[in-house]
């Protein structure tokens, strides 16, 4: 079995294993689908791991998305050309920005706006350190989080335009809200919902307004953008894959590259206790937040900080001790858990990595 360590007696658990060779069998994967490298802008926020950024650099892939300043420093620390912060940049994390952007000087950095207020304040910003900002304008095509509605969008990119401290780059797209499984029923509704992008686009020639990108997507409708090919993808949770992903796209063909082991600390009243708490395994999905591989369950009987009940058929088949191994439902919130993760190769754990932008940059 691939995830089985021959070394068990080594590792502390609970613990992350991830898989180097199915991590690059994922990103050439991920090139596959887009014909070319230089159409991706993968996100760092699913393993938040510099040797995973140097993985894909050394595919040839340059351009990165991020959600946090520690996800961008670490981009731009391991390889990434070209990075975009895809999260509303405010108060004094405007001046560290800027800062990373000093330190980088040979790097591409971008944000996102989605209002006149963030345009002003990084306006005064950008004036202040004398460097023209790049910016996305953040659209709003139905996941109602953040970004402008596309039929409102025609005046805030006009103001980028027109300031001289900022350069309008292009839109940034997420579609988070489109969760068919159905391929041909998502496809319909990433269409549909891309009318007034569509729109938008064309409405900008009229003032003679070029947009130099579109980022498009996520992983849901990674797939879909792809056929569009004035479009850069941005998929992230691919890289490892998970358990939730595995069920509700199927038309997907990626391999889980992370794997929680957890052991066997107790077996109370006919059932087994395992050291997977709410501290070391995403949470925010319906119990048992795992799909477990060598161990079949049949209830979850208490989920708590640091423990995981569950009752199972096969009670005598593990002993106090042994290591269970499960795909997480939600690979991303549960790499922010670890500080570190274990590489495993050849079935065997060989080193350490850092999770190193899980920590948050004050």
């Amino acid at each position: 079995m691939w995830y089985n360590l021959t070394n068990e007696s080594e590792i502390i658990t609970p613990a992350v294993l991830v898989f180097p060779d199915r991590i690059e069998a994922n990103i050439r994967r991920m090139i596959e689908i887009t014909g070319d490298p230089s159409r991706l802008r993968p996100h760092v926020k699913t393993h938040k791991m510099a040797e995973v950024v140097k993985l894909q650099v050394e595919l040839n892939i340059r351009k990165f998305k991020c959600a946090t300043l520690t996800e961008v420093a670490m981009a731009a620390s391991n390889g990434g050309e070209d990075i975009l912060l895809a999260y509303p940049l405010l108060g004094p994390a405007i001046g560290r920005f800027f800062d990373i952007i000093a330190e980088f000087p040979k790097k591409r950095f971008s944000v996102t706006v989605d209002s006149l207020y963030a345009i002003e304040q990084l306006s005064r910003a950008a004036e202040k350190h004398n460097q023209i900002l790049d910016v996305f304008v953040d659209l709003d095509n139905g996941m109602h989080r953040t970004g402008i509605k596309p039929t409102e969008a025609l005046g805030l990119v006009k103001n980028i335009v027109e300031n001289p401290w900022l350069h309008f780059r292009g839109f940034h797209v997420y579609d988070g809200h489109i969760h068919e499984s159905d391929i041909k029923l998502r496809t319909e509704h990433c269409d549909k919902d891309f009318k007034a992008v569509l729109q938008l686009i064309q409405d900008l020639k009229i003032f003679d307004i070029g947009v130099d990108e579109l980022a498009c997507g996520g992983t849901y409708t990674f797939p879909i953008h792809a056929k569009h090919p004035s479009r850069t993808l941005c998929p992230g949770t691919p890289l490892l894959w998970d358990a939730g992903y595995k069920k509700n796209i199927p038309d997907l063909e990626f391999d889980p590259a992370a794997v929680i082991a957890t052991r066997v600390v107790s077996k109370p009243n006919n059932c087994f206790c395992l050291d997977l708490g709410h501290k070391s395994i995403a949470s925010e999905m319906q119990p048992p937040r795992a799909e477990f591989l060598n161990l079949e369950i049949e209830d979850v009987i208490n989920h708590s900080e640091e423990h995981l009940v569950v009752s199972s058929p096969n009670y005598e088949s593990l002993s106090i001790g042994d290591v269970v191994y499960a795909i997480p439902i939600h690979i991303c919130p549960t790499m922010a858990l670890h500080e570190k993760v274990y590489v495993v190769r050849n079935n065997q754990a060989t080193e350490k990595w850092d999770v190193v932008a899980r920590n948050r940059m004050y």
